[in-house]
């Protein structure tokens, strides 16, 4: 006997003090939940608290960092956001990264030496070029065969990080290097810095793309087109729309945005191609793009407040919280900040099971 059910219903309009108020209180449940595992190793959690704060928001060389992290996130949140515009879950984004980074680096570290800025130009291309094919794949087998795109782009990430893995324990691996890094690319390649702030100019990339994006998804007949076919596939197949073309093209650019990522990375902070690069920035890209609500404004700020949570996770470390704690710390303040946001626009009720009040009625008339 069943004793009730969950029910879960979007809310039509969501009142200004409850999008103000849920994040606020779901993120302390996360610091008190994150407070009971600090205590446990031995720290005080508003040592621990400020401490993350600092590091991060208060002082400028806290803010350049939160930044510097927050950069590979806000393009791949905006990889991820273009996708989930159109219902296409993109999960993909680590994958294309890491192949963006794969052909975009095999071209700093091998390829002629062509004047400059031609030659950096050349690697932006290859790596939006790397990302996006990568992202094809997934987009035809959608297109023409209705192939999940989800399993097929998730896949498709353990091939890539592989593939990166393989070149750098291998054929790139720097000599005399014990870990798996490349050379480092020619010093005429490095994205200069805005001006002392050890910020790389790789954020003007990314924040361009922001505003590209939004423009060409808001004031555009592409992004209104895009937006019919996510309220309704069905509906804009009626209207003569070309959805097999927009799933193409909205893959595409996403993958490319994606690739992106790896150009900043190896051009403005790593300055080589290394295993792991993209460090699971494709899947926070998933987090970001969710909390942004898809937009690419507001991935700008998700992006550098989530990198001066990654930064300030990794300043813990220096008290001698375990690098564990540091990452469940992370995590669940995330989580937290996700909860906060399900609650701003569903409602979950439960709702007793009738079988049970049937049942005493049927006893009652037998």
């Amino acid at each position: 006997m069943s004793i009730g059910t969950i029910q879960i219903e979007k809310k039509h309009t969501v009142p200004l003090k409850n999008k103000i108020l849920n994040p606020i209180v779901f993120v302390l449940i996360g610091l008190v939940f994150s407070s009971v595992l600090i205590i446990a190793v031995g720290f005080n959690p508003i040592a621990v608290y400020s401490k993350m704060l600092s590091y991060s928001f208060l002082n400028l060389r806290g803010i350049n960092g939160s930044i510097k992290a927050g950069l590979p996130l806000m393009l791949c949140g905006l990889s991820v956001s273009i996708a989930f515009k159109m219902n296409l879950n993109n999960i993909g984004a680590e994958g294309q990264y890491a192949m963006g980074a794969i052909l975009g680096g095999a071209f700093a570290l091998f390829g002629p030496e062509l004047p400059m800025p031609l030659r950096i130009m050349v690697m932006f291309l290859l790596c939006a070029v790397g990302g996006g094919l990568w992202a094809v794949i997934a987009a035809a087998l959608k297109a023409f065969w209705n192939v999940n795109e989800t399993i097929v782009t998730l896949m498709q990430n353990y091939i890539a990080l592989l593939f990166l893995d393989y070149l750098c324990y291998g054929p790139w691996m720097a000599k005399k290097q014990t870990t798996a890094i490349s050379e480092a690319i020619p010093k005429e390649m490095y994205l200069p810095n805005i001006g002392n702030s050890g910020i790389s100019t790789g954020i003007l990339v990314a924040l361009g793309i922001a505003i590209l994006l939004y423009i060409f998804l808001k004031y555009t007949t592409a992004g209104y087109q895009i937006e019919v076919i996510r309220n309704s596939r069905r509906s804009a197949e009626y209207a003569g729309i070309n959805v097999k073309k927009y799933i193409l093209i909205v893959l595409t650019i996403s993958g490319a945005i994606a690739g992106l990522a790896g150009f900043v990375q190896i051009t403005g902070i790593v300055h080589r191609v290394q295993a792991q690069l993209p460090g699971g920035s494709g899947y926070t890209g998933i987090v970001i793009a969710y909390l942004s609500r898809f937009n690419p404004i507001a991935v700008i700020i998700v992006s550098i407040l989530l990198g001066g949570l990654e930064n300030s996770c990794a300043a813990v470390q220096l008290m001698g919280v375990p690098s564990q704690i540091a990452t469940m710390l992370q995590g669940s303040i995330m989580i937290s900040v996700i909860a906060g946001e399900f609650f701003n626009h569903y409602k979950v009720s439960f709702n007793r099971n009738t079988m049970i009040s049937q049942n005493k009625t049927e006893g009652v008339a037998q």
